[in-house]
């Protein structure tokens, strides 16, 4: 029996779209609720979210079987980081901060057992093959792992066509927020000079075969975004939604009482 077979790796390799929701609250309630709510992908956040191996765990467990596929941020890109979130069950991750080819090959080749990669083997111990139950896991699992790239600076666009040139590399995430700060325009997606190089790099990696990802809460942007060839769409995040749920309803109530 082969590791899992992973169906955000197939879909994003045939051109498919696949909308994604961000989780950042480290919740398996929420990650239940929101991996039965129509998503195709949940984006499992340990950069900036207060995740640990535990509510990561327990986040994996809750979706398991359900439609949408977790796919995990590490807080950075190491070896000893990964590894073990890989023996959790993850097969895909969004790796931050790529900055170079260099960085890119480095990524996949972590996530990966030899000879392709330099992942630690101990998969008799892990979740990811069914705590030893699936006897092909470690001969099958390189296959179905999925590697999304996140580029967020100057550098690393120009430096993109090196990045999507590298074997295993299933696509390239523009990361707008840190983008627009190291362009010296923070907190300013908007900002003409940042969307101009947002529009030419989801090009560029649509161009390339390879799949386009991005991050967009707004729905004008977010069709805009798909329009120049985004793939790897998400369109919106636990924390955010909540939040502006939570005020909203307590705006309502307290006019009431003013």
């Amino acid at each position: 029996m082969p590791a899992p077979v992973n169906p955000l790796k197939q879909a994003l390799a045939r051109g498919r779209v696949q909308i994604g929701f961000w989780q950042a609250m480290a919740s398996p309630v929420v990650a239940e609720i929101s991996a039965h709510a129509g998503f195709d992908w949940l984006l499992l956040d340990a950069e900036h979210g207060p995740n640990t191996l535990s509510t990561l765990l327990a986040q994996l467990q809750a979706m398991n079987g359900a439609p949408a596929v977790p796919v995990v941020r590490p807080p950075v890109g190491q070896d000893w980081v990964v590894k073990q979130m890989l023996d959790l069950g993850a097969q895909s991750f969004l790796i931050p901060m790529i900055d170079t080819a260099e960085q890119a090959a480095a990524a996949v080749a972590m996530l990966r057992y030899p000879p392709e990669g330099v992942r630690g083997v101990g998969a008799a111990l892990a979740r990811a093959s069914g705590y030893n139950a699936i006897p092909d896991y470690v001969a099958s699992a390189n296959e179905q792992i999925c590697v999304i790239i996140q580029a967020e600076s100057r550098v690393a666009l120009e430096n993109l066509d090196a990045i999507l040139a590298v074997g295993g590399v299933d696509g390239v995430f523009i990361g707008p927020a840190d983008l627009a700060a190291d362009m010296r325009r923070a907190g300013a997606v908007s900002d003409a000079g940042v969307e101009a190089a947002i529009e030419a790099a989801l090009g560029r990696i649509s161009e390339s075969g390879k799949a386009a990802g991005i991050i967009a809460f707004e729905a004008d942007l977010a069709q805009r975004y798909l329009k120049l060839g985004a793939r790897m769409l998400a369109v919106g995040g636990d924390v955010t939604l909540f939040g502006e749920a939570a005020r909203d309803l307590a705006a309502a109530f307290r006019g009431w009482t003013a």
